[in-house]
């Protein structure tokens, strides 16, 4: 199990976009993002100047279909 860096919300929406995934909708501090082909939904949590550990990201990534090294690939 290799392990994920913390990353801010900012470099998971990047990497995420470049994976083809799209802005939904925003509610409060949680961006919902979805894959138009495959229907895969994920929600990353906004917060400035805080970054996402790696058990969330974990979610973030399985949530998006994704696997870890696809998506380290991605940042």
């Amino acid at each position: 199990m290799s392990e994920l860096p913390s990353l801010t919300s900012r470099k998971v929406v990047r990497a995420l976009k470049r994976a083809g995934f799209v802005e939904d909708r925003q509610r409060g501090s949680h961006l919902i993002m979805v894959h138009p082909e495959t229907k895969a939904r994920t929600v990353v949590p906004i917060h400035p100047g805080r970054t996402i550990k790696e058990p969330l990201l974990r979610a973030i990534i399985r949530d998006a279909r994704l696997t870890i090294d696809g998506f380290l690939g991605l940042i």
